[in-house]
């Protein structure tokens, strides 16, 4: 009888330390939280393919249709090679006496992570893919500023380098823990880190390579509304998991910034159609779905942090700044930002960022958001707000200039006259858009 006590005892206690490392990687590990980032991170990506690269292709001319969707799917791959290799090491690392600036190469190839290390609850496999995600549609976004007239060899190199030139030290700044986080910039999923620098970025890239031959003396109309609409309601879609997912959790913080996205880019939507009703008699289709774009654009840093009335006024404030701004930049200053990259991208991500900071306010009645750190004012706060954005912007516009300049130099920016003429899509890739 006491040799069978023995035996049920050494099998449970046996049982007991085989289960233990599962029991602690459970208490560890949240499935829900993980559940829900894995398909955030599908979302975001989504974005990109073929949510961007549908957007823009409908937006360019017939000629250079497939050089507007190469360049996303390239940029798309090398910048994900780029992470694994390095961006994610710099961008989240511990930088040591550096790391206010940049963070480190100890996890250079991700030499570190295995499919038990966590990032917080979840898996920092995970965590990595998620961010990667937001490195590769960055400098996707900038193409549409220069599209139909820069070599696709120029693209790649300049995506490249400034991927870790640019995006990789800013995202340390603000998410890595770099001086802007210390410093207590607002900035849920990506105002600063992803808009601005892009629309920056795009600004100076029109600048420096010129205008497209014909800007402004001959009609370069959307080829094909169609392709821009799916890939605007893909974006849609997508952007929850942008938002919502940058709450690292499937937790209320996400279904408000889910919520208030929704709420900016409907709004959004309908008021850029309203301005251009008011100004031309007439709503366009362009015109909705860019001021969609607008609002997601303008909520994303403050996503996070304000609630459904807040949103409200940011995505009706960026239907209409935003449309005011393409008029500024094409009409007023004659510059060629083909896809309205900057003044919807950059002037959104600064207004959004600089909102962000006056609706986090808890103080505000129905327009409230969650509540201002503990001892700041709103003038504080949205001094931190304008001191991100200017050092963001400062920071892009001067790496951006310099890599364009050596980039031309060397392997030359600019497709010839000809060229442009006759088009990327057979002149870059041998290959036409449609067959007809």
């Amino acid at each position: 009888m006491i040799k069978r006590l023995d035996r049920k005892f050494l099998s449970i206690s046996l049982f007991l330390a085989l289960m233990i490392p599962s029991i602690g990687y459970t208490e560890s590990l949240n499935s829900g939280n993980t559940a829900w980032m894995i398909t955030a991170t599908a979302l975001v990506l989504f974005m990109t393919i073929p949510g961007l690269s549908l957007f823009y292709s409908g937006l360019v001319r017939v000629k250079n249709v497939l050089s507007v969707l190469m360049q996303c799917f390239a940029i798309t791959c090398i910048s994900s090679l780029i992470w694994l290799v390095c961006g994610y090491s710099l961008a989240f690392g511990d930088g040591g006496e550096f790391n206010s600036w940049i963070g480190n190469l100890n996890n250079l190839m991700l030499a570190n992570i295995f499919e038990d290390t966590l990032s917080g609850d979840i898996p920092e496999s995970v965590f990595v893919m998620f961010q990667m995600t937001f490195a590769v549609i960055t400098p996707a976004l900038i193409i549409g500023a220069f599209a139909e007239r820069v070599k696709f060899s120029a693209v790649l190199i300049f995506s490249s380098l400034w991927l870790i030139l640019v995006y990789v030290p800013i995202t340390h700044w603000v998410w890595g823990g770099g001086w802007l986080m210390q410093l207590g910039l607002l900035d849920f999923a990506g105002g600063t880190v992803v808009h601005i620098t892009a629309g920056t970025a795009a600004v100076v890239a029109a600048l420096v390579v010129g205008n497209r031959r014909g800007f402004q003396q001959q009609p370069m109309t959307p080829h094909n509304l169609t392709l821009t609409v799916i890939g605007a309601g893909m974006l849609w879609v997508g952007w929850f998991g942008f938002n919502a997912g940058s709450a690292l959790a499937a937790n209320g913080d996400a279904g408000m910034a889910m919520l208030a996205t929704h709420i900016a880019a409907a709004t959004g939507s309908l008021s850029w159609m309203m301005m251009e009703w008011l100004k031309h008699g007439k709503p366009s289709v362009l015109g909705i779905v860019t001021g969609m774009v607008a609002g997601l654009g303008t909520i994303t840093p403050a996503s996070g942090f304000v609630g459904p009335g807040g949103a409200l006024i940011i995505g009706f404030s960026a239907g209409i700044v935003c449309y005011y701004a393409t008029q500024l930049i094409k009409q007023k200053f004659k510059i060629d930002d083909s896809l309205d990259v900057f003044p919807v991208h950059g002037v959104g991500g600064i207004l959004g960022t600089l909102l962000a900071g006056f609706f986090i306010s808890s103080e505000l009645g129905v327009f409230s958001g969650q509540g201002l750190p503990e001892g700041l004012t709103i003038l504080n706060q949205l001094n931190i707000q304008i001191i991100g954005v200017l050092s963001t912007l400062f920071y892009t516009a001067v790496v951006t200039y310099i890599l364009l300049k050596v980039i031309d130099s060397t392997v030359g920016l600019r497709v010839s006259k000809e060229d442009e003429d006759y088009g990327l899509d057979i002149t870059q890739h041998n290959e036409r858009g449609y067959d007809l």
